[in-house]
């Protein structure tokens, strides 16, 4: 029930005792915490809170960023918007892959009393998409408007604590992909940035 990841690394060697012990430890952690988190989406207002948050995650929220740069830097919105155009479409060159590479069950699937709030786009949680593309499209903005820096962190926490109380996914599986947004739209945005 709890078996969420592989028992053996990528490149096909056993785990030792130890490394498995650990990774159990993470995973039981990992599921411990999306209980105690997905408790916030009980009442009515933390459910639809919840719902309306990941539903915006799919589109509608970066429209939202979208006018608020242009409202906010004028015509240097462009390049911002540019910049973080292109690195969602990297990111999600490789995401697809990645996912069915781990294949992590989502939590609601591994723990039947954990409820699905809404209708998955895909049956793997690792990494999380919407950390993922939201971390991608922010950073070129906090990197050209570091005024929103404290914006965009509200906009991250609100992202991932919808996804884990909806049953999505695992505080592991947000960590990974706004990491890897960040590793992937940093260097991309500086670069970009800089020669325009």
């Amino acid at each position: 029930m709890l078996d969420l990841l592989p028992h053996s690394e990528p490149d096909g060697l056993p785990e030792t005792g130890a490394q498995s012990l650990w990774k159990d430890r993470l995973r039981r952690a990992d599921l411990a915490a999306v209980r105690v988190i997905s408790r916030s989406a009980r009442p009515k207002v933390g459910r639809a809170s919840a719902i309306a948050i990941s539903k915006l995650g799919n589109s509608w929220l970066y429209l939202i960023i979208v006018s608020i740069v242009f409202e906010g830097l004028g015509r240097t919105g462009f390049r911002v918007v540019f910049v973080g155009a292109l690195n969602v479409g990297l990111l999600h060159c490789m995401f697809p892959y990645i996912k069915r590479w781990i294949g992590r069950p989502r939590p609601f699937r591994v723990d039947p009393r954990l409820p699905s709030l809404l209708a998955v786009l895909d049956e793997h949680s690792f990494p999380s998409g919407h950390a993922m593309t939201l971390s991608g499209v922010l950073v070129p903005v906090v990197l050209v408007w570091p005024a929103a820096a404290i914006s965009a962190a509200t906009l991250m926490v609100l992202m991932a604590w919808s996804r884990i109380a909806t049953g999505h996914h695992y505080p592991s599986d947000i960590v990974a992909g706004a990491v890897l947004g960040v590793l992937l739209a940093y260097p991309i945005s500086t670069c970009i940035l800089a020669i325009w």
